[in-house]
């Protein structure tokens, strides 16, 4: 009763996939035989059983698979030729599939994990990133690849990377292919359902199943299907394109506003700004009267340079030496210093001077 239940279970709807490469039927069909009596399951397998090849060295097993149950119908010699037929006791059948089945030994199994979003493609990813995740080259090797659960919170797929190869069975699908029955699986013993290392290209090409009534059926089924779920999805589709439009222009008009808004505020901060340092500059009348007042009668300026708060004052003066201490009793002014020599005019009588300083701004009684 147990084994009817799960049979009844696995009767769920495949993937589109597999209904398009005709495993919608096959896998419907298995299942179907689980619920049969084993009698009527095993009448009805024989009609089109799964032919069995298990290789040890040069030599291999022929086995006859009806649903779960194997049964040895005969050997196979690798270094003879002839068909297929003779090694089965001379009955030609109607394989439904011939498995190439390796020993477990031959296939490097190992666990990979690769972006989720990679999922739906893990095969042909996997192709390309061969010879970094195997010591081997992809010219070299068969290989399959499954999703077997996620990692790191969803972020990650865990996939089973399965490898062998070519040269280990490149001789048994030549002699499979020479005997009028190529492979059209290759697996290996404990391998997850459905593995095959075969290339999509080198798979034999396996006749449409069903009729072209039944695919108009399908066809049909699938479109009723499609009109019942597209039609409140056009729907909704199109309540969402009038509400993405007036979105749209309300944000064209937020970002407007919120564009004037910032070129103002820039505008305010410059003139803000120009106004604290126009502020925090000294004026030029205050230096000049500085200067003036502090500078005796008989000195002459005759460049007065003012960049940044540094003073830059050349002239001449019949007392050159003592206008450091005369100017550093000026208010806001500081680190007087003589720039080059003192040097005397021989016309005049005088002493040329070259005086830098710092001059602030004073602080306000």
């Amino acid at each position: 009763m147990a084994d009817l239940i799960d049979s009844l279970n696995a009767l769920r709807m495949p993937t589109l996939s597999a209904a398009i490469s005709g495993d919608l039927f096959k896998s419907w069909a298995r299942t179907l035989l689980h619920c049969l009596p084993r009698p009527l399951r095993r009448y009805l397998a024989l009609r089109r059983p799964r032919l069995i090849v298990q290789p040890r060295g040069d030599d291999a097993e022929l086995m006859r698979e009806l649903v779960d149950e194997r049964e040895t119908i005969g050997g196979m010699d690798l270094r003879t030729g002839g068909s297929l037929v003779a090694n089965v006791g001379g009955a030609k059948q109607a394989w439904v599939e011939v498995v190439l089945e390796l020993p477990s030994s031959q296939v490097l199994v190992r666990d990979v994990n690769l972006p989720v979003q990679v999922r739906d493609n893990l095969r042909r990813v996997v192709g390309y990133e061969l010879d970094r995740l195997t010591p081997f080259k992809p010219e070299d090797v068969l290989f399959d690849v499954h999703a077997a659960g996620t990692v790191a919170r969803g972020a990650k797929v865990r996939a089973e990377l399965a490898v062998c190869r070519r040269d280990v069975v490149a001789d048994w699908l030549d002699r499979l292919r020479e005997a009028g029955a190529p492979a059209s699986r290759l697996t290996w013993t404990g391998a997850w359902p459905g593995a095959n290392l075969l290339p999509v290209t080198e798979r034999p090409k396996q006749p449409r199943i069903g009729s072209w009534l039944t695919m108009g059926l399908l066809a049909l089924v699938l479109g009723l299907s499609v009109a019942t779920l597209v039609t409140p999805l056009w729907q909704r589709g199109k309540q969402q394109v009038a509400l993405d439009r007036t979105l749209a222009k309300v944000r064209i008009q937020a970002e407007e506003v919120g564009q004037v808004r910032d070129a103002l505020e820039q505008a305010r901060l410059g003139s803000v700004e120009v106004l604290n340092r126009k502020r925090g500059q000294p004026r030029m009348t205050d230096l000049l009267r500085e200067v003036t007042d502090l500078l005796p009668d008989d000195t002459w300026v005759q460049t007065l340079n003012y960049r940044e708060g540094e003073v830059d004052i050349r002239g001449e003066s019949s007392q050159a030496t003592a206008l450091i201490g005369l100017l550093e009793q000026g208010p806001g002014i500081s680190g007087a210093t003589f720039r080059s020599p003192v040097m005397q005019v021989a016309n005049t009588g005088k002493e040329r001077f070259h005086i830098a300083f710092t001059y602030t701004r004073p602080s306000e009684p």
